[in-house]
């Protein structure tokens, strides 16, 4: 019997030095668990009953190899947008053809129809957006980032905060002339998109015309807004009034006087029609105007919000502008939030949502079987798996340019490889002592 219980030790001790030989060379592989063993002491069954206090053991079993899925660290800072890391619970979910793989390790880019993959060609699953550019959460899919061109957006929203100084002297020119810096207090430019996407020019100038009054002068492109051939350009003129505390009258007396093509809404905005987006050929006295084949207010016109202007004793200029026109766009750069939410940026400076990462859990990770390539199957033991976008529920976040280390000891393996080597060679010598008893035996017999 002791030959058997002295081979059942050396079983146990190479196992132990295969575990702990895998843990080692995988110290560097993105993704890894390393593994342990687990032993059990065995008892052979006898057919005649004993007492239990003199039975012997027959030896050593291994129970289980087990893997341990502590939390790796994070390798930060990455090139690839691409690159993925799990902080908590979850695994990602692949698609191997159609068979469900899971995994912490997040190396992932597009392949050549723009889905998200591993090295293996897995797919990343997850949730694509819908044509309005929405998440579609519930089922899962490839997930794929679209790359084609972002289509360009005509304006149709401008708001511009700003303040006009109300300390400020009349122009010393009385007619104004946009070519004459004398001729007006202050400009500012606010650019504005075609259909097309071309971008133009929206130019306001400001003259203080006396006690809270301003004259507002608005050119496109440094053209007449209806008639951009129109020389010299016939600017379109409204008028300003401040009350006492400096706030924009937008209604009633003293509220802005229409132009021909900024016409003022009844809740205080204005409203840019007739404009004729074009292009300028040519310089000085040879520069000419053509249309561009565009338009430019589309079917109401461009609403100029203005409300928010003041006229106190500070500084005058630009607070704050925007406007929702852009011109067509190609993904630059894409990045992925906590929540697995994938951003692309556009050339045009725009950025919006273009799918979410999914993440996966189980009841017992531990029942997970391992697939290879740092994946890992369901199993009966491992339970269903439950799917969710990160941070709900159990699930860990995702941090994108980052990558989860293994979380293999190294120092700790080293000690256990010194153990199952000496283990080894401890059993061995059970074997040693247990033949020279036999031989002396024999002898004794003989």
């Amino acid at each position: 019997m002791s030959y058997n219980i002295g081979l059942s030790g050396l079983f146990a001790a190479n196992k132990a030095l295969d575990v702990t030989g895998n843990n080692i060379a995988n110290v560097a592989t993105t993704g890894f668990k390393a593994s342990r063993v687990e032993f059990a002491d065995q008892y052979a069954q006898s057919i005649r009953g004993t007492s239990g206090n003199t039975n012997v053991g027959s030896g050593v079993t291994v129970a289980a190899v087990a893997q341990q899925f502590t939390q790796g660290s994070l390798t930060t800072g990455t090139a690839n947008s691409l690159d993925l890391a799990i902080q908590g619970n979850g695994f990602f979910m692949l698609s191997n053809n159609g068979e469900k793989l899971y995994t912490r390790s997040g190396a992932f880019h597009t392949d050549k129809d723009g889905y998200v993959v591993n090295s293996a060609g897995d797919n990343l699953q997850g949730y694509n957006v819908d044509a309005n550019g929405n998440v579609v959460v519930g089922a899962l899919s490839n997930l794929r980032v679209d790359s084609s061109n972002q289509a360009p957006q005509t304006t149709t929203q401008i708001t511009n905060k700003s303040n006009l100084n109300s300390t400020e002297d009349l122009p010393v020119i009385t007619t104004f002339d946009p070519t004459v810096t004398t001729s007006y207090n202050t400009k500012y430019s606010t650019p504005i998109y075609d259909t097309q996407g071309n971008a133009h020019t929206l130019d306001q100038y400001f003259v203080k015309t006396g006690t809270n009054t301003w004259d507002m002068y608005s050119l496109v492109d440094g053209r007449s807004i209806d008639d951009p051939t129109a020389t010299p350009p016939v600017a379109d003129k409204n008028t300003l009034t401040f009350d006492s505390s400096g706030n924009l009258i937008t209604s009633g007396t003293g509220a802005p006087t229409d132009s021909t093509n900024l016409k003022l809404n009844t809740d205080g905005t204005f409203q840019l029609t007739g404009w004729k987006p074009g292009v300028q050929t040519g310089t000085g006295t040879t520069a000419t105007w053509v249309e561009n084949g565009a338009d430019g207010n589309g079917t109401t016109g461009i609403k100029l919000d203005m409300i928010a202007t003041t006229q106190t004793a500070s500084k005058t200029g630009l607070i704050s502008q925007s406007q929702n026109g852009y011109a067509t766009g190609q993904i630059s750069n894409m990045s992925v939030d906590q929540t697995g939410n994938l951003f692309a940026t556009y050339t045009n400076g725009q950025s919006k949502v273009i799918g979410q990462v999914s993440l996966t859990n189980f009841a017992n990770v531990q029942g997970l079987s391992p697939a290879g390539g740092t994946n890992w199957r369901e199993t009966y033991a491992s339970g269903v798996p439950v799917s969710g976008a990160p941070t709900s529920g159990t699930l860990g976040y995702v941090q994108g340019q980052a990558l989860e280390d293994s979380n293999v000891d190294l120092t700790s393996e080293l000690v256990n490889l010194i153990k199952a080597q000496s283990n080894y060679q401890a059993n061995a010598k059970t074997i040693s002592t247990e033949s020279t008893v036999m031989q002396t035996t024999i002898q004794m017999v003989g």
